[in-house]
């Protein structure tokens, strides 16, 4: 029991000192405090702060140099696809140019599974998705609708049978939760997307890799003009 406590206990402050770096409370190049004023500061054991900046320097966010001490390091040395960094930056109000970056990953990978997914899946993988994209239908509020959106996408990855592509997927899970979560949130209609889906769903179903691209690309387009307030809402017949 003394280990797990040791372990939540360094993981509790890598989290703490993760999150001030990533939302810029601590700064590129900012020297933190000597070990043992930190480790005051933080009502830690020296030992637990040394894990933790240990964990911290693996995932490229600080540095501890000869005579200068522990350093925050530049944003382009972070480990961005770090599944902890990326928790950090969604929890810390993302800022809209990692909205339009996580929106440009997207459309780099997404469309493509889509259609290797029209060309691979198995039918219990097409049933994984249908049940994903009627839980969207369903859904009561932007919570279930977040939720079931994940599932879709998740669904369109692991029906590609490409394990690389189903490892992103558990990269980017948390950005694109909380992607989908403040996308729907944005809109007026929170299902406003449906049809897109239901387009890669029946486009998956027939095994037409090229419709499923184009009807993930239009879905990602139009997702990321949600979030920068541009989105063109559909005029009711």
């Amino acid at each position: 029991m003394r280990v797990a406590s040791a372990r939540n206990l360094h993981g509790h402050v890598t989290q703490q000192l993760g999150v001030r770096i990533v939302s810029g409370q601590l700064q590129p190049g900012e020297v933190l405090p000597r070990e043992e004023t930190l480790a005051e500061q933080m009502q830690v054991s020296r030992t637990a702060l040394r894990e933790a900046m240990r964990v911290l320097s693996a995932k490229g966010l600080v540095e501890a140099r000869p005579k200068v001490g522990t350093r925050v390091r530049e944003e382009r040395y972070w480990h961005q696809l770090d599944a902890d960094v990326l928790a950090w930056r969604c929890a810390s109000m993302p800022t809209t140019d990692f909205v339009q970056k996580l929106g440009q990953m997207r459309e780099v990978f997404e469309p493509a599974a889509a259609a290797f997914a029209a060309h691979r899946r198995d039918a219990a993988q097409l049933k994984q998705l249908e049940t994903a994209y009627r839980a969207m239908e369903a859904a009561r509020n932007t919570d279930e609708w977040a939720q079931a959106d994940l599932q879709f996408h998740e669904a369109v990855l692991v029906a590609t049978n490409n394990e690389l592509m189903i490892s992103l997927f558990s990269v980017v899970e948390t950005a694109l939760g909380s992607f989908f979560v403040e996308s729907a949130r944005k809109s007026g209609d929170f299902k406003y997307s449906l049809p897109y889906h239901q387009q890669v769903c029946e486009a998956i179903r027939q095994r037409q890799p090229e419709l499923a691209r184009d009807a993930m690309q239009k879905m990602i387009v139009d997702s990321r003009a949600n979030m920068s307030g541009k989105r063109r809402t559909r005029k009711s017949a």
